[in-house]
């Protein structure tokens, strides 16, 4: 089994900063990429900000130059730093990996958190 747990959402001001955390454990073999989607009310989920294993990134305009991903490989966790927040970020939060497990390396899958709230009051 593969959990992806995530961490640090709530609810920001205008301005604010939150950073969200997410750690994928159990029988993992590699990940490729991590990162980052979210979804608003009554809109489709979309990318926020990706990571892969080789340290390259990419952000959603909407966010560039506000958003900060980040990695730990030792750990398989993933972090969303958000700085100046807007009421628009609103949304929930999905971390995501590729990854393949143990027993069946050869085989790669997109496996989700939970997702947590982000709220951002004006």
């Amino acid at each position: 089994q593969v959990q992806l747990v995530e961490s640090g959402g709530g609810l920001a001001q205008l301005g604010g900063s939150l950073r969200l955390s997410c750690a994928a454990s159990g029988s993992i073999f590699s990940i490729s990429a991590m990162g980052w989607y979210r979804q608003a009310p009554g809109k489709q989920r979309e990318l926020v900000a990706t990571s892969t294993s080789g340290g390259s990134t990419d952000y959603a305009d909407f966010v560039t130059g506000r958003f900060t991903i980040s990695r730990d490989n030792a750990k398989n966790t993933v972090y969303l730093q958000m700085n100046s927040l807007k009421p628009e970020d609103t949304a929930v939060y999905y971390c995501y990996a590729n990854l393949a497990k143990y027993g069946s390396s050869w085989y790669r899958d997109d496996y989700w958190g939970q997702g947590t709230q982000v709220t951002v009051s004006s």
